[in-house]
């Protein structure tokens, strides 16, 4: 459980804005632990999908609380670290998916409906990997009639397929697996072929060394 443990480039839990965030994690056990850090991420870290736009930088855990604004990836990756900072094993799961309420600006920004490596978080609690995806506010969620993802430290916590009224919501459909640490250069081959007009910004590590 090492490798789920450490600390990493992007899984940069001593950077002292991540430390400071950390603080309002109060409970005692693991599970309740897990819990808090769920709905801090989910709800205080707004999903703004247009920061991808900032390249290798925004996968950084840390990058979630210099605007409290993210996308999937950096908000798993702040879950990830949230996690290791209080001993709770954790690792970074992606997925492609198709949303089904994505506004046609975002469709068209991105230049597809597709959207390749979706982040999720995957926590060790109790002696098994639980699937984690603070992903979408309860504001946001609002917006779009989607009950906000609950999650309880004991079931996986995915993406609705549906909405209230029953419309099509998220669909997986393909699982990359997991991985202890950023899987950049997957993530770079993935842009070239899936984001092409944002191939080159993830070609441009710019992202500090540990401290």
């Amino acid at each position: 459980m090492d490798a789920y443990l450490k600390e990493t480039a992007y899984f940069d839990f001593h950077h002292p804005d991540i430390e400071a965030f950390n603080h309002k994690v109060t409970a005692r056990s693991l599970k309740d632990k897990a819990i808090q850090i769920y709905y801090l991420v989910r709800d205080e870290i707004v999903y703004n999908p247009y920061t991808l736009q900032d390249g290798l930088p925004s996968l950084k855990a840390s990058y979630c609380l210099q605007n409290y604004q993210a996308y999937c990836i950096p908000k798993a990756s702040l879950m990830v670290a949230l996690c290791r900072l209080n001993g709770i094993p954790a690792r970074l799961g992606l997925a492609d998916v198709i949303n089904h309420l994505s506004t046609p600006a975002l469709v068209e920004w991105l230049g597809t409906d597709y959207f390749a490596l979706h982040g999720y978080a995957e926590i060790f609690l109790k002696g098994r990997w639980i699937k984690v995806t603070p992903v979408f506010h309860q504001a946001l969620c609002d917006k779009f009639n989607v009950a906000a993802l609950e999650f309880d430290g004991e079931h996986d916590a995915i993406l609705h397929s549906a909405t209230k009224d029953g419309s099509k919501h998220m669909e997986y459909v393909k699982y990359h697996g997991y991985f202890d640490d950023m899987p950049v250069e997957f993530i770079q081959e993935t842009a070239v072929e899936v984001y092409p007009r944002f191939a080159a910004i993830f070609h441009i590590d710019d992202t500090a060394p540990l401290q």
